[in-house]
């Protein structure tokens, strides 16, 4: 059945303007970027399709052209337009960190940081810098790995923190598995950054792990 022919208050488009975007699945707000669907399917059909096959919004769009355009009613177009509504979540947020207190600057980082590293297929290590008051100064991809590990150097995040006059730092890293649990290597990784910063006086705040639509907090756990 197509959509035209569901109760208007159940096609996307019209219940995302009477209920506001909260409202909808990840599948309708799909949709609704859709537009359109393939023969036999809805739009809201093949939304469900392109998340049972990659898993969730996240890995979705993290998906590069050659796997996405290859899916039903994907193709360079919406690819194109999808990379572009991404970027301007990440920038909006950017925005948000860079203008925002401390305190809704602190909340925005956690926000971009899962929006920026969810569904990678390769780890990255981020540093969030912040001054004394947890105001955002700056945010660095300091180190890019393999599937399975990221080489970090203190020597050069202390480096970085210096350049920044930091005052406390955030990181972040993902998991291209899936699994949010620390590692031992991500605890040992933690304490040693954490050694070696603090004499030069720089707080570290907390280490987030990001996999899939989960992001597990190290200063939550204790572990900092």
């Amino acid at each position: 059945m197509s959509i035209t022919d569901w109760p208007v208050d159940d096609r996307p488009r019209e219940k995302l303007l009477n209920k506001g975007p909260y409202a909808l699945s990840d599948a309708e707000l799909l949709a609704i970027f859709l537009r359109t669907g393939t023969r036999g399917k809805s739009a809201v059909d093949l939304a469900r399709a392109l998340l049972t096959r990659f898993g969730s919004l996240s890995a979705l769009s993290a998906a590069d052209a050659r796997h996405l355009c290859g899916q039903p009613g994907i193709g360079p177009a919406k690819y194109a337009q999808l990379q572009a509504v991404m970027e301007m979540a990440r920038r909006a947020l950017r925005e948000q960190i860079a203008h925002g207190s401390a305190l809704n600057s602190a909340a925005a980082a956690r926000d971009y940081l899962r929006l920026k590293l969810a569904g990678l297929p390769h780890e990255i290590f981020v540093a969030v810098f912040l001054d004394a008051q947890h105001r955002v100064l700056a945010i660095e991809d300091l180190f890019r790995g393999t599937l399975t590990q990221t080489s970090v150097y203190p020597r050069e995040v202390v480096k970085r923190a210096l350049d920044h006059n930091a005052g406390a730092v955030i990181f972040a890293h993902n998991h291209p598995s899936g699994v949010a649990e620390p590692s031992h290597a991500d605890e040992a990784l933690t304490q040693a950054l954490k050694q070696a910063l603090a004499l030069i006086d720089v707080r570290v705040l907390d280490h987030f792990i990001v996999a899939g639509n989960g992001m597990l907090s190290l200063a939550e756990r204790g572990l900092l």
